[in-house]
């Protein structure tokens, strides 16, 4: 499903050419320059409007299909009882804006992001690193609070599914926070004043772009990361991409055992550039890990949850550290998601985030890998993987 097939189900129209009808435009069945920007509010998941005479929040939620608390919730600065006429207004459509049937691309997580900051004020974002690629990658906060927490997914390509998994997560966050409602039967509005969520939803925005197709066959970029690929041809390409596209395992970039990690992966042939396994020249040597430990630095954070797929296996341990209460969490989050709590087996137990992390913090981090089965993984399996990991996901702010 591309951005039009996704709009045009939004907006309930059969083909191009309905929609256009629907919207008073030539029927052409092409998408010309109006009929995609009729079509971009199906997407962001609200439309600007501009108040009437005899407007209301409740007239507005009856026609656009949403409810006043909704339109409250995006605009905070004003109030429903005094509205003017001329006033630019935000009014939310009332489906969610994450999509969890299609695949992911940085383009569509962007669009995704502005349509939640825009629905949910409270949300705000900002981009700490650029990409090889000329990509952001963002980080998006959520909450107040004196403690603060750090989840993370996509270090790798072709686990994007998890990209989705924290998104829908953050969107039903923020929802129940607007409506006094609790997610996993706690009160998301206590948990938005206890705890700082910090959120980067795709940390390798380049390589989820490769294997997702947004990187089109003959572009520069797909041939760089083809002449990569042509060096392992065991590697399925581009379905097995783990690596950005300098070829460096971003979970393998870290200063924690990095030199050994680089020692194990030789020894398997990984010793340049490949699409997976190689630790790159230097810790910290791509745009991707040195903003997640600048940011890390920055929020100090309780805890992190680096989301991978697959496995469904929760890791908790560095080497033989164990920081404070982390097998204590570990042992929750395994048992609210039917995960396995498990040790890193050695030959992939070093120069990982959560590695450097508990290193460094000596707090809880976890790596947890979703799902089952061959990476990517199919987006059949994406509700049982976030039922799985809804526990986990909310726990986290609590604990």
């Amino acid at each position: 499903m591309n951005f039009t097939e996704l709009a045009l189900s939004r907006a309930g129209a059969a083909d191009l050419q309905a929609f256009q009808a629907q919207e008073g435009l030539f029927p052409s069945g092409r998408e010309d320059a109006l009929t995609v920007q009729r079509l971009t509010p199906y997407l962001l998941g609200y439309r600007r409007y501009t108040v009437q005479a005899g407007d209301t929040f409740y007239r507005l939620a009856r026609t656009y299909g949403t409810t006043v608390l909704a339109i409250t919730t995006a605009n905070p600065e004003l109030d429903p009882r005094n509205l003017s006429i001329g006033q630019d207004i935000v009014v939310p459509f009332g489906f969610p804006v994450v999509p969890t049937d299609v695949p992911f691309t940085s383009e569509l997580l962007a669009l995704c992001i502005h349509g939640l900051t825009v629905r949910y004020p409270f949300i705000t974002q900002r981009q700490i690193a650029v990409t090889a690629g000329n990509r952001p990658v963002t980080v998006l906060k959520m909450g107040r609070g004196q403690r603060s927490v750090l989840y993370n997914a996509a270090h790798h390509a072709n686990e994007w599914i998890t990209v989705p998994l924290v998104m829908k997560f953050l969107e039903e966050y923020a929802r129940a926070v607007s409506e006094n409602r609790t997610i996993f039967e706690l009160s998301a509005q206590q948990l938005f004043r206890r705890t700082q969520l910090y959120l980067v939803p795709m940390v390798n925005p380049d390589g989820v772009d490769l294997v997702t197709g947004a990187i089109a066959p003959g572009s520069e970029e797909f041939n760089a990361a083809q002449r990569i690929a042509a060096n392992f041809p065991a590697i399925a390409f581009p379905d097995s991409w783990k690596a950005n596209l300098r070829g460096v395992d971003l979970n393998l970039n870290y200063p924690a055992g990095w030199e050994q990690a680089v020692q194990n992966k030789r020894a398997l042939g990984f010793d340049r550039p490949a699409p997976r396994d190689f630790p790159g020249y230097a810790p910290l040597d791509q745009p991707e890990s040195a903003a997640m430990v600048r940011l890390t630095r920055q929020v100090n954070p309780r805890l992190t949850l680096s989301y991978h797929s697959q496995g469904e296996t929760i890791y908790w341990k560095y080497l033989d550290r164990e920081p404070p209460d982390a097998l204590r969490i570990g042992q929750l989050f395994a048992q609210v998601s039917g995960y396995a709590l498990e040790e890193t087996p050695f030959a992939s137990g070093f120069a990982g985030y959560k590695d450097w992390f508990i290193q460094d913090f000596d707090r809880p981090g976890y790596t947890i890998e979703v799902g089952s089965g061959q990476n990517p993984l199919p987006l059949s399996q994406f509700d049982e993987i976030y039922n799985a990991n809804l526990g986990i996901l909310t726990l986290g702010l609590q604990l």
